[in-house]
């Protein structure tokens, strides 16, 4: 099936009231948009559509996991998702830009096409860094990118400051700047 036409909702039969309906979102959805991010998913999106006679309010809900990459071991991992949004669906001749909040259709439409506004809805609802969960992250991996954690950081880093203190160079690095300073000043 035709991905536009799984994810659309056929809403001229439907009288003026509260729907509901209930999408699964699968990898064929990310396929479809080409998503270089996720690899797959599995969510599912409930609808609440208040039909009125020019226009359509819809609560969405998206709740599930997708297949993306760690950034920092390289390794694909579910990551958990939740969605909560509102779209605005008008019917009218005078057609507007969809702008993620409001979708505008004609009359003569008979469905609201969702497949743009889920995939977007999930992929907006990434977190900016996919990591593992703390210690999940493959070991061998993170021993490949000499990666440190963060108590082996600040072991190295207070012994970095140690050595600032005790090194003689210190003192000839300022003797330097002041001597480059004069120089500049004399000019």
């Amino acid at each position: 099936m035709d991905v536009n036409q799984r994810y659309s909702i056929a809403y001229k039969e439907l009288k003026s009231g509260l729907h509901e309906f209930q999408f699964v979102l699968d990898g064929s959805l990310f396929q479809a948009f080409e998503s270089t991010d996720i690899k797959d998913g599995n969510l599912t999106a409930q609808v609440s559509l208040l039909k009125m006679e020019y226009e359509m309010n819809l609560d969405i809900t998206i709740d599930g996991t997708v297949r993306v990459t760690c950034d920092r071991c390289l390794e694909d991992f579910d990551l958990p998702i939740h969605f909560d949004g509102k779209l605005i669906v008008r019917i009218t001749n005078e057609v507007g830009e969809y702008d993620g909040e409001v979708m505008w259709v004609l009359p003569a439409e008979d469905e609201i096409n969702m497949a743009q506004y889920l995939y977007e809805s999930v992929v907006l609802s990434l977190p900016y860094s996919r990591v593992h969960p703390e210690g999940k992250c493959n070991p061998d991996m993170l021993k490949r990118f000499n990666i440190v954690t963060e108590q082996e950081f600040a072991a190295i880093e207070e012994k970095a400051q140690e050595n600032d203190v005790q090194s003689p160079f210190k003192d000839l690095e300022a003797l330097r700047n002041q001597m480059e300073k004069d120089e500049q000043q004399e000019k």
